[in-house]
């Protein structure tokens, strides 16, 4: 069985955010491109339309419907929300519109081709954090964690080593310690953790794809027991 490597928040500030900072210089997807690469593995993702104007963009909105989150999309915006560029809970054409052309007139030169990633919200009282990681110590490692609140309130992270089985998926769940939280909570359902370990088995697939170098899925959120992948990051290897 793989090797299992596991701590609290200090590991993950010491070593996770390390190999974050690893990956710039190296050639990120979009968050529309990474988010398509990982349905491909089975991962369910939230509904997303690419729009090339503010007008594109209120278009998208209506065929999604509800309330969507409208950001700027590029391979250059892997850190979108330290820079503003993400407007949430729009409802409606007038918000859509406002909020596409602020963010149009945030992009830069540094930012290259940009466009407009039209999203549905995605609620849900519960948020992880998934990902595969390089290391030179230990190589390739899947990793899962809290998200979001639960985050700073816990600092809780697990990693297994790739590749992984579907039981090595499920332990790394059971080994977060946090069964309470997996259960029916504020009028949600349980999380489904068949449908948890199978979003974390096509994570570490995609993981051992040639060519990828890491995967970063902020945050996956628990909506109705199912994990849904808001925002994803794929960085591929450099050239």
């Amino acid at each position: 069985m793989p090797q299992q490597h596991r701590s609290g928040s200090s590991y993950r500030s010491e070593r996770y955010r390390r190999s974050q900072i690893a990956w710039m210089g190296m050639g990120a997807l979009s968050e529309f491109e990474s988010k398509q690469l990982l349905a491909t593995y089975g991962i369910q993702v939230s509904r997303d339309k690419l729009a090339h104007s503010a007008e594109a963009a209120v278009d998208a909105a209506v065929e999604i419907g509800g309330s969507v989150a409208v950001k700027l999309c590029g391979p250059a915006l892997a850190h979108k929300s330290e820079r503003r560029l993400v407007r949430l809970g729009l409802d409606s054409p007038d918000g859509v519109r406002s909020a596409a052309e602020d963010l149009l007139a945030l992009a830069t030169a540094d930012d290259g081709e940009v466009a407009l990633l039209v999203s549905e919200m995605v609620e849900g009282h519960r948020e992880l954090i998934a990902g595969v990681v390089h290391t030179e110590q230990f190589g390739a490692a899947l990793m899962l964690g809290l998200g979001g609140v639960l985050a700073e309130a816990v600092g809780e992270v697990v990693f297994r080593l790739l590749p992984v089985s579907e039981a090595d998926c499920q332990d790394m769940i059971d080994d977060l310690g946090v069964s309470a939280l997996l259960a029916p909570l504020r009028g949600e359902p349980a999380v489904d953790q068949d449908a948890l370990a199978a979003t974390l088995l096509g994570l570490a697939q995609a993981g051992c794809r040639e060519g990828i170098e890491a995967i970063d899925i902020n945050p996956l959120v628990i909506r109705d027991g199912q994990p849904v992948a808001v925002d994803g990051l794929v960085v591929m290897s450099s050239p």
